[in-house]
């Protein structure tokens, strides 16, 4: 003879769907910035490309955030980049090395023989723990929201009042 299951009721009707599309919403603006690690960099060389200069540039400093330069254009003028060295792994203080740069925006520089292809590893690991994160948060947000068993409902295995009368 099987049991009766237990009746299962979801105590909060709506949440983990609004929950669920949060963090789908949030992985996909996760993903888009992961996207745009990449097209950023992809924009940023062909400004580059289009309109190309070359120069000799002495690394001023090196930080967490940023690297700086300063080089002198083709027409004299000297240049020091606030924005910084686009992919400038690998390079110390003093350190000379040639950049670069769009002529029409000389503080877009980058290390010459350097391409916006090395920004693909950090993205796809960037875009690998979003969706490891995702997915943990998927999964406890089904665990947290989960149905709870219901007992003593009328009618139910667990129930006290039975819905036929006992004779003695």
């Amino acid at each position: 003879m099987s049991e009766i299951p237990t009746p299962v009721e979801d105590a909060r009707p709506g949440v983990r769907r609004r929950l669920h599309q949060l963090v789908l919403a949030l992985c996909t603006l996760a993903l888009l910035g992961t996207f745009g690690m990449v097209a950023g960099p992809f924009l940023n060389d062909r400004s580059i490309a289009a309109d190309q200069g070359r120069a000799l540039a002495i690394v001023t400093g090196v930080g967490a955030l940023r690297t700086t330069v300063d080089f002198q254009d083709e027409e004299g003028i000297y240049h020091s980049p606030s924005t910084g060295l686009l992919y400038p792994t690998g390079l110390g203080e003093g350190q000379r090395v040639w950049v670069n740069y769009a002529k029409s925006d000389p503080d877009l520089v980058k290390v010459e023989h350097r391409e916006w292809t090395l920004s693909i590893i950090p993205a796809l690991s960037v875009g690998f723990w979003v969706l490891v994160v995702t997915a943990i948060l998927w999964f406890s947000v089904n665990f947290f929201t989960r149905p709870k068993k219901v007992a003593g409902k009328p009618g139910t295995a667990g129930s006290k009042r039975s819905s036929s009368p006992k004779l003695l």
